[in-house]
């Protein structure tokens, strides 16, 4: 199976065997020619596009999204966020069933208020 970042390499090597067996001498070099340009090229936009951007991952991306309280805060409980369960703590206090909102993380704790 080809995968995506080998595209370049069988447009070169299409272009070295039709160079070869299908066409006249005159086009030999253009056509390889073409090929390398080719890969080349999506070799340098690949490795552009793949550096585009930071990663997005880790803990901080858990503050400011909702959850939904699992285990009553008084102060300390458990909510529910994208399908994971984590120890809460909420000053104000939050039901089961509520939605609250991660202001902060201590730890492996995330400290939520009452949206």
């Amino acid at each position: 199976m080809i995968q995506p970042g080998q595209n370049g390499a069988v447009i070169f090597v299409g272009s070295i065997l039709l160079a070869v067996f299908v066409l006249p001498d005159a086009w030999d070099v253009p056509v390889v020619a073409l090929g390398a340009i080719v890969e080349i090229t999506e070799t340098v936009i690949g490795v552009r596009w793949s550096r585009r951007g930071a990663v997005k991952v880790g803990p901080e991306l858990l503050i400011g999204q909702t959850a939904s309280v699992v285990v009553a805060c008084r102060p300390a409980g458990r909510v529910n966020l994208r399908g994971e369960q984590w120890l809460a703590r909420c000053e104000q206090g939050a039901d089961v069933g509520e939605r609250v909102r991660v202001r902060a993380r201590d730890g492996l704790t995330l400290v939520v208020e009452r949206t």
